[in-house]
């Protein structure tokens, strides 16, 4: 397995939109959209909190350049977890419950595409391959301590709040 910082989260990416297609695939009952949702809120609990928690502060820090990209991705992000938070509190037999998860998926869709595209290639060149193996291994340590539940307290709003003030 490898431990490029890149490589894993864009394979937390093939796995966050290999959900997004089960929900908008037709014919779903209630019940299994409600299970594909919650694997969605995990998904993106834990992937919003290792690059919160490791990868944007550490391209901060070692990228100084792209600080304006990460300030977008920490904003980005806080969207996804408003929108999370309130999935998390709904039934998918309520009548928003469609059309939040669709507002949350285009949302990440386009964050998704944004780093793969723009970001992760800058940040590949920046960092060079031992850089982005440690910052893998970091990722991986994060992952295990991740909440896995949108309502769970998160470092995220620290995060933000510190870039903020």
């Amino acid at each position: 397995m490898s431990t490029d910082a890149i490589v894993l989260l864009k394979q937390d990416h093939q796995e966050v939109r290999k959900q997004f297609r089960a929900f908008r695939k037709q014919g779903q009952s209630p019940v299994q959209k409600q299970g594909i949702v919650e694997t969605i809120l995990e998904l993106l609990t834990v992937h919003t909190y290792i690059e919160n928690e490791v990868m944007y502060p550490r391209v901060r820090e070692l990228l100084p350049d792209l600080e304006d990209d990460v300030l977008e991705s920490y904003e980005e992000h806080h969207v996804a977890d408003v929108l999370c938070l309130e999935l998390s509190t709904m039934d998918a037999t309520d009548e928003r419950f469609d059309a939040k998860t669709t507002v949350l998926i285009e949302n990440v869709e386009h964050h998704m595409d944004e780093e793969e595209q723009d970001w992760f290639p800058k940040v590949r060149e920046g960092l060079g391959r031992k850089a982005l193996q440690e910052l893998g291994e970091e990722l991986l340590a994060a992952r295990e301590r991740a909440p896995r539940r949108p309502e769970q307290p998160s470092a995220m709003k620290k995060a933000i709040d510190a870039v903020v003030s």
